[in-house]
């Protein structure tokens, strides 16, 4: 590193090469010990760990060993070598130490809110009040190094795809991302307001009808969604790009070849290698019961609706002819488990909103089960075909609507993998969900509407939207999941005026819709667009899979909390009355219902 007046060298910088040595070295006060009269105190910087000793002839052993933790502070002395018994081989500089020879404060430390070391669990809104302290910690530091780490391969993979990186406007208009805008009042418009960028969608589609090639960007995104796990509210990156030219083949290709390189190079797992498995939409919900399948996890769902509508078990049975499903969980090994094990299961199903869960087991070379006496031999062999159970096993059904029974058998196969410790360990096991439906009913009005993106191309283009039932169109639409988890969204686009206006028409919307909601997009389209398509993998989910972190806000240097708030600026705050003024608003407070006593 570059010496000054602080330091000569980090403190994660010197070894024996240093020995006897004068250096500076300076950072806050990690830990103090207090050896027979000796002072040892670990000074901690950005980049590691350096042991400085005071001896007791040092005239100021006792103002040194009196200043407090997480003092900022300059020390100048001779690298000297630890003795045999004193080296520590689990730091870089565990073989020297600094002799000290003189100090200077350089920051001093008043009482703090919760100890940088050792790392303590303290109220989530007590670390992020003060979260420059909680970015102290060895955790969470790391996290935000990886963070820089992993942003600047992925620049430079970008870079040697061809890629070309452009910032779009932060202030622009509302787009139909589907959550709450973020609004921003206009002064000098009055009456109007900026959106900021749900994503920078539109935007980079127009680069591509302006001649750009391959475009990306690490986009900042703002959403007023409520916060998850993986999800934090208001504001997120994304490794936004777009390809002219380009098939849905080549959109993958180049997104395997840098999520695959990223996630082996920073990962603390193995990544699967290019190519991913491709499960079109509909086979994953069946299989999977999610479009977002933890590949980790090898049970396989199964349909056996057919099997239980003749069969004698007839609460099952009247309901599959009423028009429900029935999903078959097979479950290997584990027939063996108790009596209280399988109510468990049937409780924290009945919590996710499952009617009932029925089962069977395979054991000790008889067929057991609550069910079984409303099964006769004939249906026990069709539900052995279609599940392949076996001696040990354990198969679930669970009936309802199809979509719910689809959700509820997710649910129950990543549950019972968690119990048994079915899941995978080692490993990231990426997949695209392709095939995508291009139109779906709405539940409330029933009638036909975009299932997910309206922008995406049609699979068969025109004669698709002019020929075949709405609901059974395709569309070229897909998600990278990674270990359960949706990195992110793309599509290729649709970028000919008439498949646009025709696809808007069968979801109710005509022309003048088009025209007034997506006017720069579709006035563009109609002067020379090129074939084109994107993606935009989450840059923060990434780094929460690269550091095996569970919660989102643990890789972001200054998150918000779960209410949205972000303690340590007190945002959000109010409104002072000349800004309000200045930009034309009055706010009204909405009406508190006084407490019923």
């Amino acid at each position: 590193m570059i010496a000054n007046k602080y330091r000569t060298h980090s403190c994660n910088e010197l070894t024996k090469e240093h020995l006897g040595q004068t250096v500076s070295v300076s950072g806050w006060i990690h830990n103090k010990r207090d050896h027979g009269g000796v002072l040892f105190i670990d000074l901690r910087d950005h980049y590691g760990l350096t042991q400085v000793v005071v001896y007791p002839t040092n005239e100021h052993q006792y103002e040194i060993g009196h200043l407090p933790k997480e003092t900022v502070i300059k020390f100048t002395g001779e690298v000297v070598a630890r003795t045999d018994e004193n080296i520590n081989s689990n730091m870089y500089t565990g073989e020297i130490e600094v002799v000290v020879a003189t100090f200077e404060i350089l920051g001093t430390c008043g009482a703090l809110p919760f100890p940088v070391f050792p790392d303590k669990e303290c109220p989530e809104d007590l670390r992020l009040r003060y979260r420059y302290l909680d970015l102290r910690k060895e955790r969470v530091h790391k996290n935000i190094v990886l963070r820089s780490n992993v942003i600047a391969f992925l620049r430079s993979k970008m870079h040697d795809h061809g890629f070309m990186e452009v910032q779009t406007p932060i202030l622009t208009t509302s787009s139909p991302e589907g959550a709450r805008d973020y609004l921003v009042p206009s002064r000098v418009h009055p009456g109007k307001f900026y959106a900021l960028p749900q994503a920078p969608q539109q935007y980079k589609q127009l680069l591509m009808v302006s001649g750009f090639d391959r475009y990306f960007q690490i986009a900042p995104c703002f959403r007023d969604e409520d916060a998850r796990a993986d999800r934090s509210p208001g504001e997120f990156y994304q490794l936004d790009m777009e390809m002219a030219f380009a098939t849905q083949d080549d959109i993958f290709a180049v997104n395997e070849d840098v999520l695959s390189q990223t996630f082996e190079k920073f990962g603390q797992l193995q990544a699967d290698k290019p190519p991913f498995v491709r499960i079109p939409y509909r086979e994953a919900m069946l299989k999977y019961g999610s479009d977002k399948p933890d590949l980790r996890i090898k049970i396989e769902i199964r349909e056996v609706s057919d099997i239980f509508e003749t069969s004698g078990f007839t609460a099952f049975a009247n309901a599959v002819k009423a028009g429900s499903k029935v999903r078959a969980v097979p479950v290997p090994g584990c027939a063996e488990q108790p009596r209280s094990w399988f109510d468990k299961m049937t409780k924290q199903m009945s919590e996710f909103g499952a009617k009932g869960l029925a089962y069977l087991t395979w054991k000790d070379g008889e067929v057991k089960g609550p069910i079984l006496k409303f099964l006769d031999e004939a249906h026990i062999a069709k539900i052995v075909a279609a599940t392949d159970a076996k001696e040990g096993d354990v198969v679930f059904f669970l009936c309802d609507k199809e979509e719910v029974a689809a959700d509820l058998a997710g649910k129950l196969r990543v549950r019972v993998a968690q119990e048994l410790d079915l899941i995978e360990k080692g490993v990231y096991r990426f997949c695209w969900i392709v095939d995508f439906p291009m139109f779906e009913l709405d539940k409330e009005t029933n009638k036909i509407t975009f299932s997910h993106n309206p922008f995406s191309m049609p699979q068969g283009g025109m004669e698709a939207l002019e020929t075949m039932n709405p609901l059974d169109i395709l569309a070229y639409q897909y998600d990278i999941v990674v270990n359960g988890v949706e990195l992110s969204s793309g599509a290729v686009r649709n970028h000919r005026p008439e498949i646009m206006y025709k696809a808007f028409e069968l979801a109710g919307y005509d022309s003048d819709v088009v025209d007034e909601k997506f006017r720069g997009m579709i006035n563009a389209f109609k002067l020379g667009a090129p074939p084109h398509g994107g993606i935009a993998p989450g840059v923060d989910r990434m780094i929460m899979l690269l550091s095996d972190e569970e919660n989102i806000r643990e890789v972001i240097a200054f998150p918000m909390n779960q209410k949205a708030e972000e303690l340590m600026m007190n945002s959000p705050a109010e409104a002072s009355p000349v800004q309000l003024r200045e930009l034309h608003l009055k706010h009204t407070m909405p009406a508190i219902t006084p407490e019923v006593k």
